[in-house]
Parts: C-alpha cells; sequence; structure tokens
C-alpha cells in the first residue's frame, strides 16, 4: 500500500498548483471543464500535507475494507460531484435523472456539488480517510489521476459487479481498463475529457491543419499557435506526435518531446500556453489553431460557426471523471446501484444532452437523438468505433516522475 512521502512540493509543481486554479481547468465552471489536472503533482501535494499534520501514514490504516452496509434500513445516498455536471430543469432547482432514479427506487439522493478541484476536495476528506472514519459521503466523483492514487492508497472500496449489470454490459470500450483501475474493480467512468485540436477557420485562412506537426512547423501559423499548460494533454499529443506511446512511454520520449515543443518555442511558432483562457483566443482568431478540450468546443461551435476541430491521425488524448464509493461509506449498495442506473441508455442520453461532455455508455444514440440530435450525431459527445479506437490514455506517474516532469515542463512553459 502506498505511504506518504514527507518532501515538500518543488517549486515546479506547486507552480503547476497556481497554474490550474488561475487558468486551467480549476478555473472555470464545470461545464467549462472545471478540474485541476496538474496530476500526481496535487496529489503530491495534498499528500504532504497530510503527512505534515500528523496524520498516520496510509500502511497504517485499513484500506479498501467494506464498512457496515446500512442500504436496505435507510434508503438514501450521498452523492459529491463537480458544480454543473449533472442535468437540470428550467428552474435551475431539480435534477431530472436523480429524481426519475428516486422514484424507481424509492432511494433518496442528497446530491453535493461541493467538489471544486481535485486537490481541494481531496484536502476536505483525507483526514477521514486516512483514519479509517466515514466521509459522509457514499459516491464521489475524481479525476482518473487521483482515483488512482486513492485506489493504491486502499481507500475506496471494492465496487460489486452483481450490482453493476447495466454498468459492465454499457461500458464504452475505450473506458474500460485503465492501467490504474484494470477491469474497473473500483471505479466507473462518470464522463470523459478529451483534448483534441481546436481551430478558427477564418482565422487560418486556407491553411491546412492536419496533425500537431502542423501548429509546431508550419511557418504560416508563426505566433498564432496555444498549447495548453496542463502536462498530461500538451505531452501526451506530442509524443502521439511523434509516434510514440503515452501508455507506455520512456523518460528518453518525453525528453525528445519536450524538445520537439522547445524548437517550436524558441523560433516564435506558441503564442502562449494556457488554461480555459484559449476560448477567447480561438474565438478572437488570435489563435488559429490551438490543443483543446471537447467539452469547450462543442460549446464553442454553438455560438461560432468559424470553430472546428480535427482528430490527429496520430490520436488524441482522453481522460476521465469517475465515480468510487469511499472507504466506511454507509450506502454502498445504494450507491452501486446509482452507479449502475447512469449506465442505462436513457440516462446517460439525457445527462450527456445537458453535460456535452464524452459519455462512456455504449448504446446511447438512440435515446440521445430522441432529446437532441446534433448532440446525438456529434463526435465529441458519442464518439464513433474509429474515434474511440483513436483515443488514448497518459499513463500513470511515480511521484518522482511527477516531480521530474512537471519541473522540466514547467521550463518549457515558463511558468
Amino acid at each position: 500500500m502506498e505511504q506518504y512521502e514527507p518532501d515538500r512540493l518543488s517549486p515546479a509543481q506547486e507552480a503547476a498548483i497556481r497554474r490550474s486554479l488561475r487558468s486551467g481547468r480549476a478555473a472555470l465552471s464545470r461545464r467549462a471543464l472545471l478540474r485541476a489536472s496538474a496530476g500526481g503533482a496535487l496529489a503530491v501535494g495534498g499528500l504532504g500535507a497530510l503527512s505534515g499534520c500528523g496524520i498516520p501514514a496510509a500502511g497504517n490504516t485499513q484500506g479498501g475494507v467494506p464498512a457496515e452496509d446500512h442500504s436496505a434500513e435507510e434508503k438514501s445516498v450521498t452523492f459529491s460531484n463537480w458544480t454543473e455536471y449533472m442535468d437540470v430543469n428550467d428552474s435551475g432547482r431539480r435534477h431530472p435523472t436523480l429524481e426519475a432514479f428516486t422514484r424507481r427506487t424509492g432511494i433518496k439522493v442528497t446530491y453535493t456539488e461541493d467538489i471544486n478541484d481535485n486537490s481541494e476536495f481531496f484536502g476536505k476528506v483525507k483526514p477521514q480517510l486516512a483514519a479509517g472514519q466515514d466521509t459522509g459521503r457514499d459516491l464521489i466523483v475524481l479525476t482518473d489521476w487521483l482515483a488512482a492514487r486513492l485506489i493504491r492508497l486502499g481507500w475506496v472500496q471494492k465496487l460489486d459487479p452483481a450490482r453493476l449489470p447495466h454498468a459492465f454490459a454499457h461500458l464504452s470500450p475505450q473506458f474500460r481498463s485503465p492501467d490504474w483501475d484494470p477491469g474497473r474493480a473500483y471505479s466507473y467512468p462518470w464522463q470523459g475529457i478529451a483534448t483534441v485540436i481546436a481551430y478558427n477557420k477564418k482565422a487560418l485562412d486556407g491553411v491546412e491543419v492536419k496533425s500537431l506537426s502542423d501548429l509546431l512547423d508550419n511557418p504560416k501559423l508563426k505566433g498564432r499557435v496555444g498549447l495548453l499548460t496542463e502536462m498530461r494533454d500538451t505531452m501526451g499529443l506530442t509524443l502521439l506526435d511523434m509516434g510514440k506511446e503515452p501508455e507506455k512511454f520512456t523518460a528518453d520520449d518525453y525528453d525528445a518531446a519536450l524538445a520537439r515543443l522547445q524548437k517550436a518555442v524558441d523560433k516564435g511558432q506558441i503564442r502562449r500556453f494556457t488554461g480555459n483562457d484559449y476560448t477567447a483566443d480561438i474565438s478572437k482568431g488570435d489563435f488559429a489553431a490551438c490543443v483543446a478540450w471537447a467539452g469547450d468546443v462543442v460549446q464553442l461551435k454553438a455560438d461560432n460557426p468559424d470553430i472546428d476541430f480535427l482528430i490527429p491521425d496520430s490520436g488524441y488524448m482522453m481522460s476521465s471523471d469517475n465515480l468510487l464509493v469511499p472507504n466506511k461509506a454507509r450506502h454502498k449498495a445504494n450507491a452501486e446501484r446509482l452507479i449502475d442506473y447512469y449506465f442505462e441508455p436513457r440516462a446517460a442520453a439525457e445527462l450527456a444532452a445537458y453535460i456535452n461532455f464524452v459519455c462512456p455508455v455504449e448504446g446511447v444514440k438512440d435515446e440521445l437523438a430522441k432529446i437532441d440530435e446534433d448532440a446525438a450525431n456529434n463526435p465529441l459527445i458519442l464518439p464513433d468505433k474509429a474515434m474511440q479506437a483513436a483515443s488514448r490514455a497518459f499513463r500513470s506517474l511515480s511521484a518522482e516522475e511527477e516531480t521530474e516532469f512537471e519541473e522540466k515542463f514547467a521550463k518549457l512553459t515558463g511558468a
């Protein structure tokens, strides 16, 4: 079981946290991809803070041990999620899919939007989890890197496959077996987050863009290209562009990708590295093309017909936010029923129609078309088989790799 590292954050890791909170995925609402994904840098920060507070190391606690389940006599479940990450009605006060679940099952859902970024939420729950106590939550949603860490620490419960028939049957192949939770023993994806290339047709003015190499090398785009400050997204696409596998890359591969980007920076090809604020640059045409998050592109295209996206032939990056049941949760069976409910095509379609992220549920298209035909035909929401096959994931990093890679990336971006 993983132990806490007493080391303090490196300056590069602290910079990664500040970038995410200031202008990265933690800076805007969840509809605009609110999530801190400086990855293990944040997680290591949380762990360092925990060890400094005198809370025992994970190895001294019982992890992954089921608590007494009160689901049968207590028809309730407490669900913590990100803001604006659930369907709402016109009043903005009610959640239709949650209400439908309660009508069917009799299980009342206490739904709370109390996750603002991964690191902050980790700080809320780590004292109880480390001490083997109930967090007061039966179901939580965390980005893949932090979900992986909680699984390694033994702080989440193994799911019962018998209560997840729809989840098992309808889980999209591209989300079935991440390296941090093979076979989805502890987690199921809530939504997927795709990193693609966005472009402004008017700003391109006839310049052809098909790959990341075009952004980095075409002199006609000099000073009009944007890359993300999120290390995994920018480096993942660069590794793919160089023929490397983000799931298996070596330290030498990483350094070669950095050198590739540094060359583009040195010749002025890159206008700047950004968080979510690239949306203004691409809309105005200050960026002709940039690395972007699919959830943003869906919204940008709806507002500006000049905005579109492409999937490079080399592939694109996919991460996910994930449903987990923390240790000592009082209503594990009820939580599993709620997880399974959102893998039914109708419920998944209603959710996808509202939040516009990558839906991790197979067989949703017909149901979604009844609600929003455009969404049903949008590959950024329902990837077809070819697009699913093109998705790749950034491999899990050790704490040492996280420190090293973030420091190098920070030097590249000038953070």
